[in-house]
């Protein structure tokens, strides 16, 4: 008879394959900037702004899903933020200018992510999963969103190639309901929340005090704000900007989809990294190398090949910051409130991401070029390479008893 599989490594079986619904459909609205823009008779800027909103909403609201997940268990929360995924994706399809857009695709989507994403996942796993598989396991809950990439990214584009863009919508807001399925997996007390009620630990408010006192928290915070900055503007604005290069389309979303297929491999190599080298240090490495990269694809000439090449290279290291990160918090302070903890994190990852997406549109419309902005991304980088060697990542005193 079959070995049944630990409840962890079950929860982390169904935590991917939600975020690979919820990222999956997130990373295709890049697809959509220019039919959206056209039909609405709107600049790339308006729609970039309402992207750039979308994910400014996605991270304010996850200090407080986190701290609801921590304490209440996950389940209803996937659950309203499905339907609330389905209900913004349809609004986009009904929509006749920029405010109905900005509610339906920035404010409504917003928060149905930050209700289906990675802080809700990694609170409901913080405390089942022992603590050397910690981040082997975020790393496939975050590899399972690259999945979603590569296989949405291709599908939107298939759908666009047969219907109309708001058919397309349509569709994969249907898909977004399988999440339900998936969600239906956490019936059981398995949030962190119900694991970690019995340990002894500090009230909320003052670990949140001391975090927003301790410099390396302060640090992962700028750290993980380049991330966003990085995500947001390549997946939005990366197909607009070989379009000006005359690539066709369908390699601009292969190019897409390299990204997602590459951080599978990426977002596991990291988490199996983070179990056995000091977090930091990789995280240091991975920027740094991102700068690399980018220095590459700007010195040669725009293709379909240079496009799929940088595709497959910073999809490597495309999300692997976020096993690493959230294994700092961690790290630092116990997994108790961990889905807060990292939630303040993400909110600083969705304010770049705001500014990467926004900044994207706002200097093409001005300049005519995105060259600007990749010149900015490439200084993010470095910076950010830099300001993880200093991170001090020694635990907190007096948590201690958190780090189960």
């Amino acid at each position: 008879m079959p070995k049944r599989l630990p409840m962890w490594a079950t929860a982390t079986l169904y935590g991917t394959l939600i975020v690979a619904l919820s990222m999956g459909v997130r990373q295709t609205f890049g697809v959509f900037l220019l039919p959206i823009s056209e039909t609405l008779e709107i600049g790339r800027s308006q729609v970039s702004l309402t992207l750039a909103v979308q994910n400014l909403i996605f991270g304010l609201g996850q200090p407080f899903i986190g701290a609801l997940a921590d304490r209440r268990g996950v389940r209803p929360i996937l659950m309203l933020g499905v339907l609330l995924y389905a209900l913004g994706l349809w609004g986009v399809t009904v929509v006749t200018n920029v405010w109905g857009l900005l509610l339906s695709l920035g404010l409504v989507v917003g928060l149905a992510q930050s209700m289906t994403t990675f802080v809700v996942i990694f609170s409901a796993l913080g405390a089942l999963v022992p603590p050397q598989r910690r981040g082997l396991a975020f790393g496939l809950v975050t590899a399972g969103g690259s999945l979603g990439m590569f296989a949405f990214v291709p599908l939107a584009q298939i759908l666009l190639s047969m219907m109309s863009w708001q058919g397309a919508l349509v569709s994969l807001a249907l898909l977004i309901l399988l999440i339900l399925l998936f969600a239906l997996a956490f019936r059981r007390p398995t949030s962190s929340a119900s694991q970690a009620a019995a340990l002894p630990s500090a009230s909320l408010k003052p670990v949140i005090a001391t975090a927003l006192r301790h410099p390396g928290y302060l640090l992962l915070n700028l750290g993980f704000f380049v991330c966003g900055f990085h995500v947001a503007f390549i997946a939005i604005h990366f197909p607009a900007y070989l379009a000006d290069y005359a690539v066709a389309p369908f390699v601009a979303a292969s190019a897409l989809a390299v990204i997602g297929l590459a951080n599978v491999v990426g977002s596991y190599l990291f988490g199996s990294l983070s179990d056995r080298f000091v977090k930091k240090r990789v995280l240091s490495g991975l920027y740094f190398a991102r700068a690399v990269v980018f220095v590459l694809f700007l010195l040669l000439p725009v293709t379909g090949t240079s496009a799929l090449v940088f595709g497959f290279a910073i999809g490597l290291l495309w999300l692997g910051t976020v096993p690493l990160t959230s294994g700092l918090v961690a790290q630092l302070f116990g997994v108790r409130y961990l889905g807060t903890l990292y939630g303040i994190v993400f909110l600083s990852h969705q304010v770049g991401a705001f500014l990467g997406a926004w900044l994207g549109g706002a200097v093409y419309d001005v300049t005519g070029s995105y060259l600007p902005v990749w010149y900015t991304a490439l200084a993010l980088s470095l910076v950010a390479a830099f300001i993880h060697v200093i991170l001090d990542d020694r635990p907190v005193r007096g948590l201690q008893e958190q780090r189960v």
